[in-house]
């Protein structure tokens, strides 16, 4: 009986043992979690890099990259698939890479403060891309490598050229541009580069030109060096100007808004070191405009349609065959123009850049077309990666209004396109009335290097563009000389929730039906229904329904086409209750107007008001 009755109370106590040792460690969970909620405030020093000298001003350049942006987006997912065999499927695809630690790049872009949210605003305005990510990324931050492993091993010659780097920029973003110097400070083997030359052309943002002047004396080398033109002369004549300035073996023309990437010199160089009529680009990789996330770019030429659009499309149908196919030069039958390098001597032999163009527009067409038709080769080269800021749009314009692109592509129309210009027209009817200016010396060039027509470059060069008089069939013949497009990956989801209010009973809906693109965000109070039924994504979306993305470009969030892209359809939070919805790209967090029902959720400063936290609840689909 004693022996019975010690028994139990030692269960007993054993039992109180267990439950209190389950309960600590429940607590300890819970506490632990419940501490790592809140998005860090805190800059992490290699991000944070102190500068010599700092510009708060906001400062624009570029073209409108909006539909090329979009149309070379659709090459960029690492999991889609392309219809080929394995090597070409895991060649052609980005390499999934990361250059710093998420939480890192998360944090730079935090708005804390009304100046803040000042800067962005202002750097979407002037620039097009998030100048308070620019102003607060290091100079000289790390960026992955996304060369091909075979380019690791690749051996150069000892004599290779030396290069003079023309960079021009107009009104520039000054941190953006001081990055994009130190980059190739940073990447560039000494011996090989001749200099730098920065063409300011005649920005009127105040005090930038004499900004970077005392930056560069304080802090950079006597190879950069900086010029300045006396009037605004848009991007094709101040990279006359630049050239005319140059000295080196090698012209390599850059954007103001790029980052280098290891050895990406020496490939460009070697290949001119072996041809010197051999005009190279590097492969763009994308730098996110929204947040400066620095991802891979897939193998993709370039070519144009009859509206005289550049575009990407992908590579000629069995020049992929081995892995060192995918290292070797790639003939492209145009280039975007931003970025390329040609032989210094070659350049002025063949008539440098048309001057009679004005801004920008069609200088990268009538270059590619040129160079294949008067004897050269346009090559991409694999080995070469430089990283390039792919804005939505551009945030200048003609100083008196002028269509340039219109104008500039007349004269290449009626200098290089032969009869093949009327299929210009076809698509710009509007255009033949528009004043293109004198272009007698252009043709008069054409002739003295003897040069093919426009037919030979259609047959020799770029044999897949399609005609507007090509029969079905012949266009289903030419469509397959191209390596088919990537197949739309299955999406993945990770979790599905409703998000509610913490400490009310209402939940994140949509105010229209969950497939209106453009419908804002309200409060309702929480029903299991579609408009407030959310799906997380690997890539960071919160989809209503599984259909449309939250995308927090405005201030009142609205649903949007998912692009999964990142930037503003980009979210971070924790899976958990009373937590912030951090969005990437905005910096902001999300917020209820007031905690009542139709109140409308806007993008407001993460802070742990409780107007900004909110529970995910697990729900089932």
């Amino acid at each position: 009986m004693f022996l019975k009755i010690e028994r139990r109370y030692t269960c007993f106590l054993l039992g109180i043992i267990v439950a209190s040792f389950t309960w600590a460690v429940s607590i300890y969970l819970y506490w632990s979690l419940n501490k790592e909620k809140s998005i860090s405030h805190t800059l992490n020093s290699s991000i944070g890099y102190k500068r010599q000298m700092q510009n708060d001003i906001v400062i624009p350049y570029e073209d409108d990259e909006k539909k090329r942006w979009r149309a070379k987006s659709k090459y960029y997912d690492p999991n889609n698939l392309i219809k080929k065999d394995d090597i070409i499927r895991q060649k052609l695809n980005p390499i999934p890479v990361k250059a710093v630690n998420d939480n890192e790049m998360s944090d730079i872009g935090i708005v804390r403060n009304l100046d803040d949210l000042k800067v962005r605003n202002e750097g979407y305005k002037l620039h097009g891309f998030n100048a308070l990510v620019s102003k607060n990324l290091d100079y000289h931050r790390s960026i992955p490598d996304t060369r091909n492993d075979l380019c690791k091993s690749s051996k150069y010659s000892d004599g290779l050229p030396h290069a003079s780097i023309i960079i021009c920029f107009y009104n520039e973003q000054f941190d953006t541009l001081a990055r994009t110097i130190h980059s190739i400070l940073d990447r560039t083997p000494a011996n090989l580069l001749h200099e730098i030359i920065l063409v300011n052309d005649f920005s009127d943002t105040s005090g930038l030109y004499e900004t970077v002047k005392l930056y560069i004396n304080a802090n950079l080398s006597s190879k950069v060096k900086l010029y300045s033109t006396t009037q605004r002369e848009g991007l094709i004549r101040a990279r006359l100007f630049g050239s005319d300035k140059a000295s080196g073996d090698v012209l390599v023309f850059l954007d103001s808004h790029v980052e280098v990437n290891v050895h990406w010199l020496e490939p460009l160089l070697q290949r001119i070191y072996e041809n010197k009529s051999a005009v190279v680009t590097p492969i763009i990789d994308i730098i996110n405009a929204d947040t400066f996330e620095y991802s891979a770019s897939p193998i993709v030429r370039g070519g144009f349609n009859w509206g005289l659009h550049f575009k990407w499309e992908n590579l000629r149908t069995g020049f992929l065959n081995k892995a060192e196919d995918f290292i070797k030069p790639i003939p492209s039958p145009t280039m975007a123009g931003g970025l390329f390098a040609i032989d210094r001597h070659y350049f002025n032999n063949l008539g440098k850049y048309d001057s009679g163009m004005n801004i920008w527009g069609g200088e990268n067409l009538e270059i590619s077309f040129r160079i294949w038709m008067c004897g050269g080769s346009l090559e991409i080269i694999p080995c070469s990666r430089v990283g390039h800021v792919f804005r939505k749009r551009r945030p200048y314009g003609s100083p008196d209004g002028e269509d340039t692109m219109i104008r500039n592509s007349l004269r290449v129309a009626h200098v290089w396109m032969d009869e093949y210009k009327e299929y210009y027209f076809r698509q710009r009817p509007e255009a033949v009335n528009v004043h293109f200016g004198d272009v007698s010396s252009r043709i008069a060039l054409r002739k003295s290097l003897n040069c093919h027509s426009f037919s030979w470059y259609l047959k020799n060069v770029y044999p897949e563009l399609t005609l507007p008089t090509d029969t079905d069939d012949i266009q289903q013949r030419k469509s397959k000389l191209l390596v088919s497009d990537l197949k739309k990956r299955n999406q993945v989801y990770i979790g599905h929730y409703q998000l509610r209010l913490s400490k009310t009973g209402l939940c994140l809906a949509s105010e229209k039906d969950v497939k209106t693109k453009g419908s804002r965000l309200v409060l309702r109070n929480c029903l299991r229904v579609k408009n407030q039924l959310w799906s997380q994504t690997d890539k960071g979306e919160l989809r209503l329904a599984q259909y449309l993305c939250l995308d927090g470009e405005e201030v009142h969030p609205r649903l949007s086409k998912c692009h999964e892209m990142g930037g503003t359809q980009k979210w971070k939070h924790k899976y958990s209750t009373n937590v912030p919805v951090y969005n990437v790209a905005a910096g902001m967090c999300l917020a209820a107007e007031k905690s009542q029902v139709n109140s409308y959720v806007i993008m407001d400063i993460c802070s742990s008001n409780d107007k900004t936290q909110w529970d995910f609840i697990p729900v089932s689909l």
